[in-house]
């Protein structure tokens, strides 16, 4: 019987994902819940368990592919009695709900035979490679016909090791104008002229102006995973909402001094108290005072929709790309409890392990640039948010007071772009400087925790 694991409809507007790695390829065989590739979706990277176990006879999409909802994925020969015993189940895969299966018998009732690729054809006919996805994508990325390669794995397989040591040899080092006729002619030892660019490094080939021995003047990466899901959402938020930037300074002087004194009192095993849990409860704060900061657009049937839950957003710096994990009830957490939950997040968006339900739901997001180094930004909203708060390096500088000393004081540059459309200045600076006022004035803050 063989077994087909399909990519399900999960809801929540996801219709498609990127393969971003398999871990199986073609005669790998395989235990139930090992598993047997990557997916990227909504930001969040899953793997995908094999619910059976059996033998793959199919992998179907290239790393890097975005296949729609509903696409077969993997094919794997099981048992037959095994394959009806799991046959119409639907289950959860990392908690992400994806997971899909069907066992489907052959035309005459029996097992389906899959389509092999590769073998030598007939009648003149090319032969088409095995090679599992990842190596038919390095040969692309090295310019190299696949079809080409002479494999030396199981059943004459295209292996990575094939695919470099081809690339190495003076007739691949042409790349673009590499055919199966050439290679076969080089298998044969038989003479072959040398086009023109052979001897040129691959990548540079066509480039105006390059030659043996200089470095490429441009490189091609493909936009993908993490990076091409960014540049979704920000060519979305950019293209709907108006954007507006207001940009102020905060005196946060008493702050700097009271977390000091919570840090030389600090609990040993308990997670380092930032500034950023007190900006949460600052901002929170400002988002109960003004609701329409806490809300968003509902597009189609005109209404603005304010949120009644405090769920903050904050922005990661993460390996693969800027990654919004979520603080959930963050107005119901105290600054040790956000302190906690802050670091958790963070350390598994660098890891590439959040679950969805952990980068979704957001109200509203905090952008802490302060920890790079910056200053003032003018950040792009989270779509479907009404806004976003970056928050700077703090610095020590000369402040000239109302009596006209000049006096040393760590001030904190503020930056909140909003969705003009539901939000007008005047609401924005009145959000900005209540915000602001609860960072100068901390013990403020303190009696509201």
């Amino acid at each position: 019987m063989i077994y087909r694991w399909k990519l399900p409809d999960v809801g929540e507007g996801i219709h498609e994902a990127e393969i971003v790695r398999w871990r199986v390829h073609p005669g790998d065989v395989v235990e139930s819940d090992q598993v047997l590739l990557e997916v990227q979706t909504d930001k969040a990277t899953v793997e995908i368990p094999s619910p059976v176990a059996g033998r793959v006879i199919q992998v179907h999409g290239d790393e890097g592919q975005i296949v729609p909802v509903g696409t077969v994925l993997v094919e794997i020969e099981t048992g037959s009695d095994h394959a009806a015993a799991v046959s119409g189940l639907s289950p959860a895969v990392n908690g992400s709900g994806l997971g899909s299966e069907t066992a489907e018998p052959g035309p005459s009732g029996g097992p389906a035979v899959p389509e092999i690729e590769g073998g030598e054809g007939t009648g003149g006919a090319r032969r088409r490679a095995k090679a599992a996805p990842a190596v038919r994508r390095l040969a692309r990325e090295l310019g190299i016909d696949i079809n080409a390669v002479p494999g030396t794995g199981p059943g004459g397989r295209v292996m990575e090791e094939d695919v470099r040591a081809f690339a190495a040899r003076p007739a691949a080092s042409a790349g673009a104008v590499e055919t199966h006729e050439v290679a076969e002619a080089v298998e044969a030892g038989q003479s072959v002229r040398e086009p023109e660019s052979w001897g040129a490094p691959v990548g540079i080939r066509g480039a105006s102006g390059a030659g043996a021995g200089r470095e490429p003047e441009e490189e091609r990466i493909p936009l993908r995973g993490v990076r091409r899901a960014i540049a979704e959402h920000m060519v979305r938020s950019k293209f709907t909402i108006p954007h507006v930037t207001g940009m102020d300074e905060a005196d946060v002087t008493e702050l700097v001094a009271l977390r000091r004194r919570i840090q030389e009192t600090a609990v040993p095993d308990r997670a380092s108290i930032t500034y950023l849990p007190f900006i949460i409860k600052a901002v929170v704060s400002g988002l109960k005072q003004y609701p329409y900061l806490n809300a968003s657009l509902d597009e189609e049937r005109k209404e603005i929709v304010v949120k009644r839950v405090y769920h903050i957003g904050i922005a990661v710096d993460a390996p693969d790309g800027l990654v919004v994990p979520v603080i959930r009830d963050a107005d119901r957490k105290s600054l040790a409890q956000l302190a906690a939950e802050i670091e958790e997040l963070k350390e598994k968006a660098r890891a590439g392990s959040l679950a969805p339900e952990q980068i979704r739901g957001g109200t509203f997001t905090i952008s802490n640039i302060g920890s790079f180094g910056g200053f003032f930004a003018t950040p792009i909203i989270h779509y479907p948010q009404a806004a976003i708060l970056a928050t700077g390096k703090i610095v020590r500088r000369p402040v000239i007071l109302d009596d006209d000393r000049v006096v040393g004081r760590y001030m904190m540059p503020v930056s909140l772009t909003f969705d003009h459309r539901i939000i007008d200045g005047g609401l924005s600076t009145r959000f900005m400087l209540h915000v602001m006022h609860l960072l100068s004035h901390p013990l403020q803050l303190m009696v509201n925790l």
